[in-house]
């Protein structure tokens, strides 16, 4: 067979795929088209992690927001709509929406992860891992280290997104690295059970067990403050004896002042 016979064959044949394609496509479509949605499927994929959102609750915000949905064309569903109502959700952290041949309407919804709690005297608000803020959910309280006191941010207690201020967005995140300090030591993470924050801006640090309180001082040489109080347990308690000191001060550069 000569090339160009070859080539014309390929060409044809292509073009037949292609328009067998779009054929499909447009019964798919025109059958679609007169589908309409039958049901609701929620799935919060986190669920076992945190409770902040039920599927019931998913269910009420569309209800409510998107206008109805049963009944409807399956391509007249605002699937965009829905998906930003639903993100709208202060404990929402993603959702997508689409639809199945059989009808049916799918949500899938991932909530947000709270890492810290902070606690003022007006009320709380969470921050994630990456410093998001979000309220207290009414329905669930995420077990997760909580830092009370005066907090040095200013939003009220329905706000989500980052602080506002470059100064407070610092102060949320370098809580968060203390945290994370705490965490990954495994030690610490156990045995300081509250941190409160002075109205200077100094950290209070008690320990699960003793009634010493340590003066951290700011959020920041975390890894040398936190030597200087394994020192002190490692150091200055064997010598003095357990609860011989109420007030242990790790504030400053090479300095561990014990007070009785």
């Amino acid at each position: 067979m000569k090339p160009v016979v070859r080539n014309i064959l390929a060409l044809s044949f292509l073009a037949l795929v292609a328009i067998c394609l779009m054929a499909a496509m447009e019964a798919s479509s025109a059958k679609k088209g007169k589908l309409t949605c039958k049901s609701l499927s929620v799935i919060i994929k986190d669920s076992l992690e945190n409770s902040f959102v039920s599927a019931a609750d998913i269910k009420k915000y569309i209800d409510a927001e998107s206008g109805g949905y049963i009944g409807k064309r399956l391509d007249s569903i605002d699937l965009a709509g829905i998906e930003k109502i639903i993100d709208g959700k202060s404990a929402v952290f993603k959702s997508e929406a689409y639809i199945t041949k059989d009808g049916v309407l799918n949500i899938s919804v991932t909530q947000r992860r709270p890492f810290v709690r902070f606690q003022r005297a007006d009320g709380g608000f969470y921050a994630d891992r990456e410093g998001y803020i979000f309220p207290l959910q009414g329905n669930y309280t995420a077990y997760v280290p909580v830092i009370d006191g005066n907090i040095p941010v200013n939003i009220s207690g329905s706000y989500k997104g980052e602080a506002g201020s470059e100064k407070e967005k610092k102060w949320i995140k370098d809580m968060i690295g203390l945290i994370e300090y705490m965490d990954e030591s495994g030690v610490w993470a156990d045995n300081i059970v509250q941190i409160t924050v002075r109205d200077n801006g100094d950290l209070i640090l008690i320990p699960r067990q003793g009634k010493e309180k340590f003066l951290f001082g700011g959020p920041d040489d975390i890894e040398e403050k936190f030597s200087r109080m394994e020192k002190y347990y490692t150091g200055i308690v064997p010598a003095k004896g357990e609860g011989y000191y109420s007030s242990v001060n790790v504030k400053y550069d090479g300095q561990i002042v014990c007070r009785k």
